[in-house]
C-alpha cells in the first residue's frame, strides 16, 4: 500500500493527514470549514485516494490558512505515498460535466509545480468558504504535490456546481495518474529517470 502522512503544526494551524493511494475513496475530513470539507471529500471519492484530514486553524482570524496549509499537507502526503513515482500512470485528464457545467482538468505529476486557473466564480462565499481561496487551494496542492496542473471552466452558471465539477475532474484526473501501469514494471515515467530535476 502507497500510504503518506504528514503532521503540520504552526502558530496558525494544527493539521493531520493521511492517505493511502491504494484506497477506495474513504474519507474522514473536519477543516472547520463545511464546503471545504465537502470538496475534500468529493476529491477522495472520485480518486478512489483514502483521505484523513484534521485541521484545527485560527479560523478567528480568516480561512486562509487553514485553506491554504490544508492543501499543502494533502500535497506533502501525496509526495510521500508516491514515493519515486515508479509505475505510475504520470498524466491524467479530465473532463467533469456537473448538470449545467462542463470543467477541464489535466495534469502532470511531474515534479514541477505549476497552476494553470481559467475559472472564476460570481459570488463571495460557498457556504462559508471565501470562493478567492478556492485557486489558492489547487495551487498549494499544486506545490507541495509538485503537479502540474491545468485548471479550465468552459462553461457554467452555478457556483456549487462550478466548484464540485473543477474538484470531481481533479480526482478523476488524479486517479488515473497515480495509478500503476504493470507493463512499466516499476519505472519511472520519464526518460531522464527521475521526476523533478
Amino acid at each position: 500500500m502507497r500510504k503518506g502522512r504528514i503532521e503540520r503544526k504552526t502558530a496558525e494551524t494544527a493539521i493531520e493527514v493521511e492517505v493511502n493511494l491504494d484506497g477506495t475513496g474513504q474519507y474522514d475530513v473536519s477543516t472547520g470549514i463545511g464546503f471545504l470539507d465537502h470538496m475534500v471529500e468529493q476529491f477522495a471519492k472520485h480518486s478512489l485516494i483514502d483521505v484523513t484530514m484534521k485541521v484545527d486553524g485560527d479560523l478567528h482570524v480568516d480561512q486562509h490558512h487553514t485553506t491554504e496549509d490544508s492543501a499543502l499537507a494533502l500535497g506533502q502526503a501525496l509526495t510521500e505515498a508516491l514515493g519515486d513515482k515508479g509505475g505510475i500512470g504520470r498524466y491524467g485528464a479530465a473532463y467533469s460535466p456537473m448538470d449545467e457545467t462542463l470543467s477541464r482538468v489535466a495534469l502532470d505529476i511531474s515534479g514541477r509545480p505549476y497552476l494553470a486557473w481559467k475559472a472564476g466564480f460570481t459570488q463571495e462565499k460557498l457556504g462559508e468558504w471565501d470562493t478567492e481561496l478556492i485557486e489558492h487551494w489547487f495551487q498549494s496542492v499544486a506545490q507541495t504535490a509538485g503537479i502540474t496542473l491545468h485548471i479550465e471552466l468552459l462553461y457554467g452558471t452555478n457556483n456549487h456546481h462550478i466548484c464540485e465539477s473543477i474538484y470531481k475532474g481533479f480526482a478523476r484526473a488524479m486517479r488515473v495518474a497515480v495509478e500503476k501501469d504493470p507493463r512499466k514494471g516499476g519505472a519511472i515515467p520519464s526518460t531522464k529517470g527521475q521526476l523533478g530535476g
